[in-house]
């Protein structure tokens, strides 16, 4: 299983936090040997080390729903969503394209597609976190945490 790591604070720069969620995230260095990933924002900190299994080559986290957008959510996620076939399916027929064939990114477009309830559609051995910080200019902290 991987590993996951979070921290949010609203009164300081995440940002500047780098060295510090890093060693967090390499506390779990033992759960996800695989590879290693940081993500930062002026208020969340999520960090991911990775057992790779399904789709070793594509499945790098933590995942932006858009890398180009940095208001898009991101995931980090640890365990096994069992129907994550069906569910990259039915997604399919929403209209989301996928650029991997694991199963945190269904999770990903899950969320986007229908929000926190995505949880409820879910079969598997799994936690999570999303940080949505919503559209820019949004209120603030009006961001949510999944």
């Amino acid at each position: 299983m991987c590993g996951i790591a979070g921290w949010i604070d609203y009164a300081r720069d995440m940002k500047s936090e780098r060295s510090t969620i890093g060693a967090m995230t390499r506390t779990l260095f033992t759960r996800g040997p695989d590879a290693s990933g940081l993500w930062l924002d002026a208020d969340a900190a999520l960090g991911h080390q990775r057992l790779s299994i399904i789709d070793p080559e594509h499945g790098s986290q933590p995942m932006q729903a858009d890398e180009q957008d940095p208001a898009s959510p991101v995931v980090v996620f640890n365990g096994e969503i069992y129907n994550f076939r069906e569910l990259r399916e039915e997604l399919v027929l929403c209209g989301h394209r996928f650029q991997t064939r694991c199963d945190t990114e269904v999770l990903l477009h899950a969320y986007l597609e229908w929000g926190p309830q995505s949880a409820q559609r879910l079969n598997g051995i799994f936690a999570y976190a999303i940080w949505d910080p919503g559209p820019a200019g949004s209120c603030s902290p009006g961001t949510r945490w999944v």
